[in-house]
């Protein structure tokens, strides 16, 4: 519970004011600061005594109040001054995979607890030129490598709506610290559904924009081909301005006329053996589509089930060794990768690196076999938009809500403990490896209290036009709330 200090914080009470410095999100923000009715102060004073009060989330990792009360009071200086950035006196959590000088890039993983790089990701000077404050680095799964965020090395992270729960991962600290109210906003990274993941258990909105519209110089990498950084915030409009400012993309996002909108529902895996949960949410979030106009057409992906389960993981694994090395070396961070790996934490990271670096990685051959299957899985999905002339894909983003996990890594998923890595990424993995843009909206709560998302994913280069039709259906989905901590 808040104590009468930290109430007074967060509703600005003790400045005179009746106003909920938490709810906001970065484009109210940005208004109410640009009107001169709060300070920067006044918003990090608030997430501060939040962040403090749920701080056994553990959603971050490295956090300073000082120093983050000394960037806003910089901010307040320059918008006094008149300045007039993007995101001005607003703070955004970084992932931490995510470098930013000053502070650590630990990336989950025991060899990098000391890492303090120099320099800045390109996505983390973007968000400093353009007013941001950096609020702390969120927790995730050990190096990227999971969908759990049960990371032994720098402490599980838990779900604001069930703190027994998983929040999702790997970027589950971002999340976590945005459902909570901690944040309005965060940078994950999403290479298989770590941003879309996480966002989806957690109730908020995340995008993963095309592979290769955001920068990734600076960020503890897994997969070139699969990597890219996203936004994850509480409602689109602060997607949309994120992603401008990420990838420099100006083009007008607004939402689109629903009536008449053809979206595809994919058969096969994306909606078979629901949870009971998602089941439901997701068969009202349809009629919600339906009745606004929304022209519902079944899709067929032949032969995706195939070229994604052979482009995916040999790709990840293969691109790994070389791309971690070159990061290790470039960020000048004293580990080599040998070290890096014989030190991991988790086991069941573990499990998948140490015994691919003793074996010498993904044999060239598996690799280029796996890009090929790679581009088959992309023409299966720019046949689909095109043949059924669908502008996105919706379906649930998991399978199934919020769960504790076993000692054995397992979940309960209808009667069976199922493995939890595959159970949560079975609907965002396939997007993931063909490259595509895709979203998580948040679609309502199932009868067991916890989140439900609804996913979208988009023809290659679509983000903008899929921002726009996520604006648009968020219009006609329950409202998100914060997490009723």
């Amino acid at each position: 519970m808040c104590s009468d200090l930290e109430i007074s914080k967060i509703w600005g009470i003790a400045l005179g004011k009746v106003v909920n410095l938490i709810q906001p999100g970065i484009t109210e923000l940005r208004r109410k600061l640009r009107e001169r009715s709060i300070t920067s102060a006044d918003v990090v004073d608030a997430l501060i005594a939040r962040t403090e009060t749920h701080f056994a989330l553990n959603g971050y990792v490295a956090f300073d109040p000082q120093g983050l009360r000394a960037q806003a009071r910089a901010a307040d200086l320059l918008i006094a001054a008149g300045q007039d950035l993007p995101l001005l006196g607003v703070p955004i959590a970084l992932k931490d995979n995510i470098d930013a000088a000053g502070w650590p890039t630990s990336a989950g993983t025991p060899a990098l607890l000391a890492h303090r790089p120099m320099h800045d990701a390109a996505v983390t000077g973007r968000l400093r030129r353009s007013g941001a404050l950096i609020s702390g680095k969120a927790n995730l799964h050990e190096l990227a490598f999971g969908i759990t965020n049960h990371n032994q090395v720098t402490g599980i992270a838990g779900n604001p709506w069930a703190p027994d729960r998983i929040p999702g991962g790997s970027s589950g600290g971002c999340a976590v610290v945005v459902a909570a109210g901690m944040v309005p906003a965060a940078i994950g990274t999403d290479t298989g559904g770590s941003v879309r993941v996480p966002a989806a258990l957690c109730g908020i909105a995340g995008l993963r924009p095309t592979v290769g519209r955001v920068p990734s110089g600076g960020i503890a990498p897994i997969s070139c081909t699969r990597d890219t950084a996203g936004p994850m915030a509480r409602r689109v409009e602060d997607l949309v301005l994120l992603d401008t400012i990420l990838t420099g993309d100006v083009g007008t996002v607004a939402p689109v006329p629903l009536a008449g909108l053809r979206l595809g529902v994919p058969t096969g895996r994306f909606w078979q053996d629901l949870d009971s949960g998602v089941g439901a949410v997701m068969q009202a979030a349809l009629e919600r589509l339906r009745h606004a106009g929304v022209v519902l057409v079944s899709v067929d992906l032949p032969g995706l089930d195939a070229y994604n389960e052979a482009a995916g993981f040999p790709i990840a694994l293969h691109e790994f060794i070389p791309e971690m090395t070159r990061y290790l070396e470039t960020s000048a961070s004293g580990v080599n990768l040998a070290d890096l790996v014989a030190r991991i934490g988790n086991k069941d990271v573990a499990g998948v690196l140490q015994p691919l670096l003793a074996n010498g990685g993904i044999p060239p051959q598996v690799y280029s076999d796996a890009l090929q299957a790679r581009t088959r899985l992309q023409q299966v999905y720019s046949a689909a938009f095109a043949n059924h002339e669908v502008q996105a894909l919706v379906f649930p983003t998991t399978p199934l809500t919020a769960r504790a996990v076993s000692a054995q890594d397992t979940v309960e998923f209808n009667g069976q403990q199922l493995p939890s890595f595959p159970s949560f990424i079975r609907n965002t993995d396939p997007g993931s490896n063909a490259g595509i843009p895709g979203i998580s909206l948040p679609a309502g709560l199932a009868p067991d209290g916890l989140p439900v998302g609804l996913a979208l994913d988009g023809p290659a280069h679509s983000d903008r036009r899929l921002l726009s039709i996520a604006a648009a259906i968020e219009r006609v989905l329950p409202t998100p709330a914060l997490a009723p901590l």
